[in-house]
């Protein structure tokens, strides 16, 4: 198959804005040229300017439907103009009491082009397929939701 290899850095350093905790900001390089700074999210002392750990899960699923829909819809001959997603991803107590991504929400917004496009049950159809297929949803516990296709 394959393998995929990020490098993270954190080094201590009091936070900026609260001296009495360390700060959370750390670097994520996926490439020699794309590095993200990275913190907790705000409501745990990160940088809210930052992305986080549970807004990265959301973006690499996002991503990965999105992906997985792109090859449904060329494999059945249909061209994509223009592809949106809103996803958000809830960071709530699961079952065992501990915090968790239980869902996360897609909201794709899709432009078809051309002269064939496909109707509202082949779209959901081929969501259903993309959620089957993607390789984020298949390696998470979080309830995947498709909403408004």
């Amino acid at each position: 198959m394959s393998e995929h290899k990020i490098d993270l850095k954190w080094e201590g350093a009091p936070s900026s804005f609260d001296e009495s905790t360390y700060n959370r900001n750390h670097t994520v390089s996926f490439s020699d040229m794309v590095q993200v700074t990275v913190s907790s999210a705000p409501e745990y002392k990160g940088d809210p300017s930052c992305a986080d750990p549970e807004k990265l899960l959301t973006s690499a699923l996002a991503s990965c439907h999105m992906l997985t829909f792109l090859a449904i819809a060329d494999l059945k001959g249909f061209s994509i103009e223009s592809y949106q997603d809103q996803a958000t991803g809830f960071l709530e107590k699961g079952d065992s009491g501990r915090p968790q991504v239980t869902r996360i929400e897609l909201h794709p917004s899709i432009v078809f082009a051309g002269e064939e496009k496909p109707d509202a049950a082949t779209i959901k159809r081929m969501h259903a397929s993309a959620h089957k297929n993607c390789f984020i949803a298949n390696s998470i516990k979080a309830k995947v939701d498709v909403i408004d296709v």
